[in-house]
C-alpha cells in the first residue's frame, strides 16, 4: 500500500477504534456531515472540493486524505482536484502549497495523474 493510502487507512482504523468506545458521540458527530455533504444546491462532489481547500489551507492530514478520497467516489477528477488545490494554494499560500503536495502524492498512489503529465 502507498504512503497516503496507507495513511488515510490507519487513520480510518483509529477512528473507527474512537468510535466503539465513544458511540453516542460518533453517532451524533457523523450526523452533521451526512446532512451537510448530500447534494442540494450544490453537488455533494462540489462540497467535498470545497472541504478540500479548507483542510489544505488548515493543514488537516486526515480531512484532506478523507476529502480527496470522498471527492473521487462522487467522481470528482484529478484535474478538478488539482483545481481546487489551486484555489487553496491562493488562499494559504506556503501551508497551501505544502499540503498540496500530499494530495498530488495521493493521486498519483491512485494512478490517476498519468494523464494529466502526458498533455504537459
Amino acid at each position: 500500500m502507498a504512503q497516503q493510502e496507507k495513511l488515510l487507512s490507519e487513520i480510518s482504523e483509529m477512528w473507527d477504534i474512537y468510535n466503539k468506545c465513544m458511540p453516542d458521540i460518533a453517532r451524533t458527530y457523523d450526523e452533521l456531515p451526512m446532512e451537510v455533504y448530500k447534494d442540494g444546491v450544490l453537488s455533494g462532489r462540489i462540497k467535498r472540493l470545497m472541504a478540500i481547500v479548507g483542510a489544505l489551507v488548515h493543514g488537516c492530514r486526515a480531512c484532506i486524505l478523507f476529502q480527496t478520497e470522498e471527492a473521487l467516489s462522487l467522481g470528482a477528477t484529478a484535474e478538478e482536484i488539482l483545481e481546487a488545490c489551486a484555489v487553496a494554494i491562493s488562499l494559504g499560500g506556503t501551508m497551501g502549497a505544502g499540503e498540496t503536495t500530499r494530495v498530488v502524492q495521493f493521486l498519483e498512489e491512485k494512478g490517476l495523474l498519468e494523464e494529466l503529465m502526458k498533455d504537459s
